[in-house]
């Protein structure tokens, strides 16, 4: 991503201290040269104030007044890390005080929630930005780069896998899995990410048909557990399947099947099966033994969607993922859930 050495750091609000927090604070600490955390905004100051280990910086501010900080005139960007129930108010706050907006997946509880997000960004004239770190990592940019090269042929099959695993204990915490404060379950809390990363890779999903459940391993209104078929516009078919209740934890997994070749995509490496039967390893990093549910991941990632979401509140340029294009996920996760309700298959449009 693009650092912008010339110019001041850029003052930024952290809204929510919750799970994820931490990991904002670290990747704040690290990009002090482009950024620096003016403010962190909870409704429990007092108990948000231990993120401060994780920043070496000026100490920010620790406050539940989100309109003062939204008219500081030093905080031009906010990182919007609250749970998506509470998260259309504090949006339409902070862009009608002009703050460019980086949020946290999902955009909003539901398609046409989230559709009034973007909408509120669009009319306050604001840059609104969604944090889809998966695409960051070193095998996604690899693959991107392989598939734009036209080199791997078409596009046959797809195959999108989410094997995860959470206890019961982070269902009963916080209301976690209702439709009042998450918009769902396994597909818009977790899976989301993976199929941002999939379509932006396979391009648009024009066709489901699907079945959701909540499993007998967890207590809970929304769904632990889906899978779905689905057409591509580009004439490709697939599957999707997720769930938190697949023990033990594993990593995401995406699989494209082209003319030419076959990638492997995971958050360790990108593995490439050449039709002439050459194999290749790239963007290979250290393979963790274990994989450990909520470890939060590196920092380096969502440093590196903050670093792009400066440049782009910068220069005026599109960020690596614009609210209007993380639409496409919420789509297909409605979609999902219609189909599932219906026992019939469901068409979608390409424009979200």
């Amino acid at each position: 991503m693009t650092k912008t050495h010339m110019r001041k750091p850029i003052g930024i609000a952290l809204i929510g201290a919750g799970m994820i927090a931490k990991t904002h604070v670290a990747a704040l600490s690290a990009a002090q040269d482009v950024a620096q955390l003016r403010a962190i905004i909870s409704r429990r100051p007092e108990r948000a104030r231990k993120l401060a280990e994780f920043y070496d910086g000026p100490a920010p501010l620790f406050s539940d007044d989100l309109s003062a900080v939204a008219a500081d005139p030093t905080v031009q960007i906010a990182i919007v890390a609250t749970p998506p129930s509470v998260r259309k108010d504090v949006i339409e706050t902070l862009a009608r005080a002009g703050t460019h907006i980086l949020l946290e997946k999902p955009v909003g509880r539901t398609l046409d929630e989230a559709r009034e997000v973007v909408a509120i960004c669009e009319r306050e004239g604001v840059t609104l930005g969604v944090l889809f770190q998966h695409r960051v990592r070193g095998p996604s940019i690899a693959a991107a780069h392989h598939v734009a090269s036209g080199a791997l042929g078409t596009l046959g099959l797809v195959e999108i896998e989410v094997p995860l695993w959470r206890d019961q204990s982070y269902y009963d915490e916080l209301d976690r899995g209702t439709y009042a404060r998450d918009g769902g379950g396994v597909m818009i809390t977790n899976a989301i990410h993976s199929l941002d990363l999939a379509l932006s890779l396979t391009g648009p999903v024009i066709g489901v048909q699907a079945m959701t459940a909540t499993t007998l391993l967890h207590q809970m209104e929304a769904e632990d557990f889906a899978v779905a078929g689905l057409r591509f516009s580009c004439g490709a078919v697939g599957s999707f399947v997720a769930s938190t209740a697949m023990y033990p934890h594993r990593t995401e997994v995406i699989r494209l099947h082209f003319e030419h070749a076959s990638l492997r995509i995971d958050k360790n490496a990108l593995e490439i099966d050449w039709r002439d039967g050459r194999h290749a390893v790239e963007a290979q990093g250290e393979v963790s033994q274990t994989n450990v549910p909520l470890s939060g991941g590196k920092h380096e990632w969502h440093q590196a969607v903050i670093e792009d979401f400066i440049h782009s509140v910068q220069t005026g340029t599109k960020p690596l993922v614009a609210g209007k294009e993380a639409l496409v996920s919420h789509m297909v996760i409605e979609a999902i859930e219609k189909s599932s309700k219906t026992g019939s298959p469901v068409d979608l449009e390409i424009n979200p």
